[in-house]
C-alpha cells in the first residue's frame, strides 16, 4: 500500500470547507484529475456512493467511490474501486479562526513488477495533485468568502 497526505490551512470556518467537499461534484471543480461525477446517491450513514472518471498519468479511469465515513465538519472517508483501489481520507480541524484540511490518499496498484517500476511515479504523482487540489480548494473558498463579505 502507498500512502500520500498533504495538508492547508484556509481562511474560512470548518463548516464552510466541509459543506463545499460534501457535495461531490465540488471535487471536479479542484481535483485537476477528476473530469467527472456521476450517480450520486445518498446513503443512510449521511454520506455518498457516486461513480467518477479520473486520469492518471494521462490514462483515463472510472472509479466507483462509497463514503464509509462521514462525520460533518470533522471527516469523510471514501472507499475507491477501480483499477487502483484504495481509500481517500479528508480530515478538517479549526486552525486559528480557519480551517485545516488534511488530505490522505491510500492506495494500491495492482501487480508487483508494475507496482515496483510505477510506484515511485505514483506518488509524485499523487503528491502534486493533492498539493493542487488542496491550492484550488483553497482559492476557491477564501475568494468566496471574500465575495460574499
Amino acid at each position: 500500500m502507498t500512502v500520500v497526505s498533504e495538508s492547508i490551512r484556509i481562511d474560512v470556518p470548518v463548516e464552510t470547507a466541509f459543506e463545499y467537499l460534501d457535495d461531490p461534484h465540488n471535487h471536479a471543480e479542484v481535483t485537476p484529475s477528476v473530469s467527472d461525477v456521476q450517480n450520486v446517491e445518498r446513503l443512510d450513514n449521511g454520506g455518498k456512493r457516486l461513480d467518477c472518471r479520473y486520469k492518471m498519468a494521462g490514462i483515463g479511469l472510472e472509479t466507483v467511490l462509497e463514503q464509509t465515513i462521514h462525520e460533518p465538519n470533522h471527516r469523510m472517508v471514501f472507499d475507491m474501486r477501480s483499477g487502483v483501489d484504495g481509500e481517500i481520507d479528508l480530515q478538517f480541524a479549526e486552525a486559528n479562526g480557519g480551517t485545516e484540511v488534511t488530505y490522505t490518499a491510500t492506495y494500491e496498484i495492482p501487480g508487483r513488477v508494475l507496482n515496483a517500476v510505477v510506484e515511485p511515479f505514483a506518488i509524485k504523482y499523487n503528491e502534486r495533485e493533492l498539493r493542487t487540489a488542496l491550492e484550488n480548494l483553497k482559492q476557491r473558498l477564501e475568494l468566496e468568502d471574500e465575495t460574499e463579505a
